[in-house]
């Protein structure tokens, strides 16, 4: 299945010259990647990078890092999530080592789930850092500083991401923040899901003058079930009724979930810089999705 991977800079050069695809696909929970990295090969050569969520919602999972290495193998580009949650500093920068020796070039950094969320609810978090501390690390690594200061050879080149919840109250604090991960060295945002256009508005308008790149969270749902779960577990912000309306009468929800996810898409695309799709439950539809979104 080993296919020779694409150009290192794929996401990076993609996000400089016009709209890009990013898609999210988790490591498998146990030890067998086989599945998922056929899903992966699916939709390489659609997508600009394959996103690599780091034990997400504090459930255990394959490590990113060796998620994102064998998806090299089968030609992605991947992004690999790395939090502050479970390692300190000297642990991070060790890791940081790792994935470029291994040719990962993109790391899209974030706080973490706290461990009370997820299935070890008694694991000891770490929280060394912060997140923008942890996008100044990153970035200073790729800039040959270690993060005691201390200037070293054969230092990693990253392509330095974060994340931004459009819908965190008061927003005015979000928007500070992301503009200090700015300062810090973060070069492209994803956010959380969207699901219709009118908040998206609010929101490219507050960033408009950020000098980032921002790649709008789309996730295609599957269920009113689904829809319910995310309103009171997940989302800071209800999905809208009429979205809601047309999950709870769809003959097929699932496929009407995409519908709705690929009209957004659709709808929006030369108005953002991109899209980042997160197929919560649903990764083996990704290459139908795509297939919905006009090229």
């Amino acid at each position: 299945m080993k296919t020779t991977p694409r150009f290192d800079g794929f996401l990076k050069k993609g996000l400089e010259t016009g709209f890009s695809i990013t898609v999210e696909i988790p490591p498998p929970k146990g030890a067998n990647p086989e599945k998922l990295l056929k899903i992966a090969e699916a939709v390489s050569r659609r997508v600009t990078g394959v996103n690599v969520t780091d034990n997400q919602r504090g459930m255990m999972r394959m490590s990113a890092l060796a998620f994102c290495h064998l998806l090299t193998d089968v030609g992605c580009e991947p992004v690999l999530q790395l939090c502050c949650r479970d390692r300190n500093r000297l642990a991070i920068e060790s890791d940081l080592l790792g994935a470029a020796a291994l040719g990962i070039k993109n790391i899209c950094t974030m706080t973490g789930d706290y461990p009370t969320l997820g299935d070890r609810p008694g694991a000891k978090p770490v929280f060394d850092l912060d997140s923008v501390q942890l996008v100044r690390l990153v970035k200073r690594m790729s800039d040959g500083f270690n993060a005691g200061g201390k200037a070293f050879k054969n230092h990693p080149s990253f392509n330095v991401g974060a994340v931004i919840n459009p819908f965190y109250e008061p927003l005015e604090l979000e928007i500070m923040k992301t503009k200090k991960k700015i300062k810090a060295g973060a070069a492209f945002f994803q956010t959380q899901p969207f699901f219709d256009e009118k908040p998206l508005e609010i929101f490219l308008d507050r960033v408009k003058e950020m000098d980032s790149k921002f790649l709008i969270g789309v996730t295609p749902l599957k269920s009113e079930k689904m829809v319910k779960f995310l309103n009171e577990n997940v989302l800071t912000t209800p999905i809208p009724d009429n979205v809601a309306r047309r999950m709870s009468q769809a003959a097929d929800p699932a496929k009407e979930g995409l519908k709705i996810a690929a009209e957004f898409i659709n709808a929006v695309r030369g108005k953002i810089d991109g899209v980042h799709i997160m197929p919560v439950g649903q990764t083996g539809r990704l290459p139908e999705l795509l297939d919905m979104i006009d090229a």
